[in-house]
């Protein structure tokens, strides 16, 4: 990137993922956040509708996948901005349908690892696009604080343990979401998905074959991803 267009704070980066969305043409179908970081600041991005996938196959960049298993919420009512700012029980009300999802990890930079953090955000926190799978009953009667996380293929176990939520329960990230939005003079609106955090960190998985993902005994689903390229 050149030097004089990167982004040095975390307001310089939101405007590139803005404006990149602008160019593309997209509109905000959703957001993926998680309570900041303390070393590399807040982990946010507006999500591109046309990214909210919803049948298999998938596309993602390259010859692997890399995937996170996460809890995403489906806003059932507007959370517009406001000066008062919004109770826990008003956010909460505020929360549709809960849904199992799995987010497909990119990256635009040659070198990933010698980006800032500033440059990660304005990357969309490396966000390439959502699977949204089934819903989740009765969430929130239940502990998110770790979860067992099962993925496998025919040929064996990608991953087969119990792992934390990033911020320590997914309604943490909504919670940081919605006052984050609000102080940039932006709110939720009704069918958006806010996606939250991997319960697995990132996950390689094949291409070209059938992935099935469980959370818990909360369900399952099954994914094959394909490559974008030609």
């Amino acid at each position: 990137m050149p030097e004089a267009y990167r982004p040095t704070d975390n307001d310089s980066a939101i405007a590139i993922q803005e404006r990149v969305l602008e160019l593309l043409g997209e509109t905000v179908g959703g957001w993926k956040c998680g309570t900041p970081n303390p070393m590399t600041g807040p982990v946010f991005a507006g999500l591109a509708a046309s990214g909210l996938l919803r049948s298999s196959p998938c596309a993602v960049p390259g010859t692997i996948g890399l995937i996170e298993p996460e809890i995403a919420f489906v806003i059932k009512q507007d959370l517009p901005p406001r000066a008062t700012p919004y109770t826990d029980a008003e956010i909460r009300a505020a929360l549709g349908e809960a849904r199992m999802v799995l987010e497909f990890i990119t990256t635009h930079y040659a070198d990933r690892a010698a980006a800032t953090p500033p440059e990660i955000l304005a990357d969309a926190y490396s966000h390439h696009a959502l699977f949204i799978g089934p819903v989740i009953p009765n969430v929130l009667a239940h502990p998110l604080e770790r979860l067992h996380v099962t993925i496998r293929t025919a040929a064996g176990p990608l991953f087969d343990k119990v792992h934390p939520h990033p911020s320590g329960h997914p309604l943490n990230s909504v919670g940081w979401l919605v006052p984050f939005l609000n102080s940039r003079g932006q709110g939720l609106k009704a069918g958006q998905i806010v996606t939250t955090g991997s319960y697995a960190g990132i996950v390689e998985a094949p291409l070209g074959i059938p992935i099935h993902v469980q959370l818990n005994d909360f369900g399952s689903f099954t994914v094959e991803l394909i490559t974008d390229r030609p």
